[in-house]
């Protein structure tokens, strides 16, 4: 296929994902129990950027535009996040199975969580958000310590990575079963288990900037990422310094995916999943494949939440226990695409 043929394939890909993903946005702000038109979200946010006057009463005004609306940006950017992160370290790690938690920052963050919330850590200076940021950085240093002690070999690193996991796994549960009252409790394994509940425009607007800039890294190392497939010793004959971007990936997706979760909680499988179906449609090269996969993400993560707020209304169920519920047959279906291809 010629270069001119995989760009023109690669411009439909991203105007057709980009079309859809603000297609899906729109439509879904309308879903909830308030009856709010695709004409209502219109009129809200083209007053709210300026272009126009508002003609929605103060009330559905603040549901389009202050509760429904970042939510939904904030679960577009947090699937396009995390889709990325794990098209990155798979091919990074060179293992069909790593997705951004592999190096223990989603457990790291949960630590840092229930520390703050539980514990009161603080003095209520430091909110949720920080507390799970900064366990997550924390988790993340003692994967790079432990990997680079150990060599820095790929496999070292996921083993860190597991190890790093457990052992915050085992510091959050120590800390709720000892010190959280019931609602307590509750309010920390909703958490844990994600949601976008409480979402903000100053979530928003961290995450996206933050997605921003770690794409643009990713996308320029994206031919690096191609030789990665053949494997670390043939990528450093073709003139890559291994270790350098080995060390620069894992720093940017380490940051984007702790600033996820700090936001949002631990949202599985969607690392894991899209990466793998996306690749049917764009091919192993990264230039294509990236982008792809976090507009396929964004696109995901929307009805996902859509439906873990609407499915049993008035109640909420966790992001992540529907992105389990959804990714696992899906997993389980592209594990055995792969092996009749074998």
């Amino acid at each position: 296929m010629s270069p001119g043929h995989l760009s023109t394939r690669l411009l439909l890909l991203c105007a057709g994902g980009l079309a859809a993903l603000l297609a899906s946005v729109a439509f879904a702000v309308t879903i909830g129990p308030a009856d709010i038109s695709t004409a209502d979200v219109w009129a809200a946010v083209t007053a709210h950027l300026g272009l126009g006057e508002s003609t929605l009463p103060p009330l559905r005004d603040g549901i389009v535009w202050n509760l429904r609306m970042p939510r939904t940006l904030l679960a577009a950017v947090c699937g396009a996040g995390l889709a990325l992160c794990g098209a990155v370290m798979q091919s990074l790690l060179r293992n069909p199975l790593a997705d951004p938690f592999v190096l223990g920052v989603s457990s790291g963050a949960s630590t840092g969580a229930v520390t703050v919330v539980v514990l009161g850590v603080g003095g209520g200076a430091v909110s949720l958000s920080a507390g799970a940021f900064t366990g997550a950085l924390l988790s993340f240093g003692l994967v790079l310590v432990l990997s680079h002690s150990l060599g820095g070999s790929t496999d070292r690193v996921v083993l860190s990575g597991v190890a790093a996991m457990q052992l915050f796994s085992a510091l959050t549960s120590f800390i709720v079963l000892t010190s959280a009252d019931a609602d307590t409790t509750r309010a920390v394994l909703f958490w844990l288990l994600g949601s976008l509940t409480g979402a903000g425009w100053g979530d928003v607007l961290l995450c996206s900037a933050v997605l921003a800039a770690v794409l643009v890294v990713c996308l320029g190392y994206a031919r690096t990422l191609d030789a990665f497939a053949f494997g670390e010793e043939a990528a450093a004959a073709l003139g890559v310094r291994v270790a350098r971007t080995r060390l620069v990936l894992l720093c940017a997706t380490a940051l984007l995916t702790a600033t996820l979760v700090s936001s949002a909680g631990a949202i599985g499988f969607v690392g894991l999943v899209l990466p793998h179906a996306t690749r049917a449609l764009t091919g192993s090269g990264h230039a294509r494949l990236l982008p792809v996969t976090a507009l396929a993400g964004a696109i995901f993560l929307v009805w996902v939440d859509t439906a873990a707020r609407t499915v049993i209304d008035p109640q909420e169920v966790p992001v992540g226990v529907v992105t389990s519920l959804i990714g696992v047959p899906a997993f389980v279906a592209v594990l055995y695409r792969g092996r009749r291809k074998t």
